[in-house]
């Protein structure tokens, strides 16, 4: 980071950042780090050049406008401040001395977020944010691949064969449950977008939910939908824990197989779209994950 973007940050802190240690994981260009100050606080800054990072800059911009909007009661980290000098974003907040969730996920661990979650979508509904403040759907996929002409779809497409034949057998049943997807999508809630292990913190007696930049309205089930997916990574079936939560134990089919179909659409066609400069941590954990969303729907139909 440049001396005269760190100097800056450190005004809006007020003070003197005396130790700054590097957070591992995650899959975002940039800066992340604890960091120590000379009065004795501390916090914790995440940062991107607009130049080397453009994409990451941006939903650094997008983070700032959410997270100052999210109302106190949500699980979330407090946003101290944030310093944008047109190339350069840095977002300041408050530390939270926690832990990732155990991967594979333990049974305790599991239920504590999916109770967190649970609360967050009472919390967020309606939602206190402006859709026209927050990005495009992360959703979908297989239309595109479906409607595909020669060229990049075409050669995506081969690319997703390999990795699911199921999916390149039942491509037409993908798009047709992606273009009928949107009441199933349909609500009031703000949801995060991108909820998974990585972007969720544990305290001893709290659970943080962080990195808002995907967040949109829809419906309050989609982040557990998406969630749920994730455990049969773990070796757990998600279909008995969606049959008894409050937010999926009642839903059409239809409903969860539309988010589970356009999940999988989006992940897959991503990961199968990824050049070589990629970061093939990013693209494998698509690819993983979106196959267990494609898992799960498969079983359910």
């Amino acid at each position: 980071m440049p001396e005269e973007v760190a100097a800056g940050i450190e005004r809006l802190l007020g003070s003197r950042v005396v130790d700054a240690v590097s957070q591992p994981g995650g899959f975002s260009e940039g800066v992340a780090a604890r960091v120590r100050l000379a009065s004795g606080g501390c916090a914790f800054v995440k940062a991107a050049s607009a130049l080397t990072a453009p994409a990451v800059a941006a939903f650094h911009r997008r983070e700032i406008v959410i997270s100052r909007r999210l109302p106190r009661t949500v699980p979330a980290p407090r946003l101290l401040d944030a310093y944008d000098d047109g190339v350069w974003v840095a977002l300041i907040f408050e530390e939270i001395p926690g832990r990732l969730p155990a991967q594979p996920w333990r049974r305790d661990e599991l239920e504590r977020v999916l109770a967190a979650v649970t609360d967050v979508v009472r919390i967020l509904t309606p939602s206190p944010v402006d859709e026209a403040l927050l990005g495009g759907l992360r959703l979908g996929g297989w239309v595109a691949l479906a409607n595909g002409a020669a060229g990049i779809e075409n050669a995506v497409a081969k690319r997703i064969d390999a990795l699911s034949p199921w999916a390149a057998c039942h491509l037409d049943e993908l798009a047709a449950l992606e273009e009928s997807a949107a009441p199933a999508l349909a609500g009031r809630t703000l949801l995060h977008g991108d909820l998974y292990p990585f972007n969720i913190m544990l305290t001893a007696e709290r659970v943080f939910v962080v990195d808002w930049p995907h967040a949109w309205v829809g419906a309050g089930h989609c982040d557990v939908v998406t969630l749920l997916a994730s455990v049969s990574l773990s070796g757990m079936d998600p279909q008995p824990i969606a049959d008894s939560h409050p937010l999926t134990r009642g839903l059409d089919p239809v409903q969860i197989d539309a988010v589970l179909a356009m999940h999988s659409g989006f992940l897959l066609r991503s990961a199968a779209s990824a050049g070589p400069q990629a970061d093939r941590n990013l693209v494998n954990m698509m690819v993983a994950l979106g196959l267990a969303s494609l898992r799960w729907l498969r079983d359910r139909r």
